[in-house]
């Protein structure tokens, strides 16, 4: 099984893998990952269920953690910064780099208040009302939502919650925001706003989306790794099978598995 590993020339390195190894107890879920993820530029994970690549997205954030039975063996650096090192607290982690989930996961909060939750909590001492306008416009919902942010971030449509769980994002003032399948619950124009939202973000900010949607991934990521599952010898571990700039990986992959995936001949 060959890895053809390459990164985006001339960018900085924000996150970087060296010999990862994910653990949820005996089980081996990722294998002897390495990759870099260059800043202020979108990188798309793809791959079939149950390759890794939600795991591995969870790994940049620590999220993983509170899974009792979950171990990583090996390296993850946050611009150079072991982030597992005993000394690094995962809340601070998780505050530089951000989450967006599936599912829209508004609070039970009105609008306003989902945005200055998370800020009031992480010390924010500035101008809650300018922070709450600027984050609704950095995830262009402002002037959809800027007459009812006394309403419940619950009462607007879900394309607008999933736009507003990543304004709550943004409001925290992270460096690299994680999404995880952010449009699979979402309609097709729902679906494009996010997407023209993932493109603006990287002026930014270093975005990683994990996506089950090719053709999402070719519209919106500058970067590309395409995850598989090695079944040989009665495992299931995922494992990299090729990294590289998006329009390389969809229009002249290197390995074989690649091809295969990309012409849809499994997968």
């Amino acid at each position: 099984m060959a890895t053809h590993i390459s990164t985006a020339q001339d960018t900085q390195t924000v996150l970087r893998t060296e010999a990862l190894n994910v653990y949820y107890g005996k089980f081996l879920a990722l294998k002897d990952i390495y990759m870099d993820i260059p800043k202020n530029q979108v990188t798309a994970f793809i791959g079939p269920s149950g390759c890794g690549k939600s795991t591995l997205l969870r790994c940049f954030n620590r999220l993983n953690d509170l899974i009792d039975v979950f171990r990583a063996e090996g390296k993850i650096l946050y611009n150079g910064q072991n982030l597992y090192d005993p000394k690094i607290d995962p809340v601070e982690v998780r505050r530089r780099i951000g989450m967006v989930f599936q599912r829209p996961n508004p609070f039970p909060k009105s609008i306003y208040e989902n945005i200055a939750f998370g800020a009031r909590i992480n010390g924010f001492k500035g101008d809650m009302d300018k922070l709450v306008e600027e984050s609704l416009k950095g995830a262009g919902l402002w002037e959809e939502v800027k007459d009812k942010l006394n309403q419940s971030g619950l009462s607007i449509s879900g394309g607008q919650q999933q736009r507003l769980c990543i304004a709550r994002a943004i409001a925290v003032k992270p460096d690299v925001i994680l999404m995880d399948e952010p449009c699979s619950a979402l309609d097709p124009i729902s679906t494009n706003k996010v997407e023209e939202l993932i493109k603006q973000l990287k002026e930014q900010f270093t975005v990683v989306i994990v996506t089950h949607n090719m053709q999402q991934a070719s519209r919106v990521s500058d970067m590309t790794a395409l995850f598989y599952v090695n079944t040989k010898q009665g495992g299931r571990n995922g494992y990299l099978v090729e990294y590289d700039q998006t329009q390389k990986i969809f229009q002249d992959p290197q390995q074989e598995e690649t091809k295969d995936y990309i012409s849809g001949k499994f997968g």
